[in-house]
């Protein structure tokens, strides 16, 4: 009985051990078996994996790729027109020997940061050599793909690998922006002055060959009406003239009358004429009585 108390605590202790010796890899990660803090062996392959209890320990790290948010920042392209840039990583541990003794006990959380700084620096030096047309343009893919090549270096001496680079947004500065509205609003309305004054200038020019074209018109009617009128009255003359020919007297005795008839007509004005004058002839001759 009391070798049983004895042997009790020694198996637990055993069972203990055998358990805290024993450790699992997930497939989603990869594990480093650290010895006072140096790198025994490296566990790549999901599944069971052992360890000397209390002498080593596991430290795990995600084998999955992940994706790192660049912050914000303020890039001078060639034209000097400053931009907001904001873009977005995605990378993958490779080699986690390399990434351990990189960033030490820091973890991803401080290769992040590092990583950061890499992508913006070379963030900077890319869009500094090109125009803002080319960066706001919608066909930035070589200029991500520079980026993402001249960051790699740097990111593998992590024991990083870099798959992607992308540029979320491009703006202009908050302080650029009203200004830059104001100066596309001029420039528009600037546009649309330049449209109005061709505008006019062309109403003008349709407006004076309209004027031209009335007158012209006018003028031609004129004329026409003028020979038209011409015409006749040179036929009315001829008839006249052919009326008087024939019988004289008749003519004189009919334009008589005609000359009455206009001027003793209600309304007119009252004529005061002696009996014997000569506008009364047709009213006292033999003619007359006939």
């Amino acid at each position: 009985m009391r070798k049983m108390s004895y042997l009790l605590p020694v198996v637990v202790i055993v069972i203990v051990g055998l358990l805290s010796s024993i450790f699992i890899v997930d497939e989603r990660q990869k594990a480093l078996i650290l010895q006072f803090g140096r790198v025994i062996d490296v566990k790549e392959d999901p599944g069971l994996a052992f360890k000397i209890p209390l002498i080593q320990e596991v430290v795990r790290y995600d084998d999955r790729i992940l994706s790192r948010d660049v912050d914000p920042l303020e890039v001078t392209p060639l034209d000097d027109r400053r931009l907001v840039v904001d873009a977005f990583a995605r990378y993958r541990i490779t080699d986690v020997r390399q990434f351990r003794q990189a960033v030490g006990t820091g973890g991803e959380e401080a290769a992040a940061r590092r990583l950061d700084s890499i992508l913006r620096a070379e963030t900077r030096e890319v869009l500094g050599s090109v125009s803002s047309n080319d960066i706001l343009s919608t066909d930035r893919a070589a200029l991500m793909l520079r980026i993402r090549n001249g960051a790699i270096a740097e990111a593998n001496a992590l024991g990083v690998t870099i798959i992607d680079v992308r540029l979320k947004r491009t703006d202009l500065p908050p302080e650029n922006l009203n200004a830059t509205f104001e100066r596309m609003k001029a420039e528009r309305e600037r546009e649309a002055q330049d449209e109005i004054a061709r505008g006019n200038e062309a109403a003008q020019r349709v407006r004076a060959q309209a004027d031209r074209t009335v007158v012209e018109l006018v003028s031609e009617s004129k004329r026409q009406a003028e020979i038209t009128r011409g015409e006749a009255d040179a036929k009315r003359n001829a008839i006249f003239a052919d009326a008087f020919g024939a019988d004289p007297e008749f003519f004189e005795f009919y334009r008589s009358l005609t000359a009455y008839e206009r001027s003793l007509q209600q309304g007119n004005s009252t004529l005061v004429l002696s009996p014997e004058n000569e506008f009364f002839d047709y009213l006292r001759s033999d003619t007359a009585d006939r």
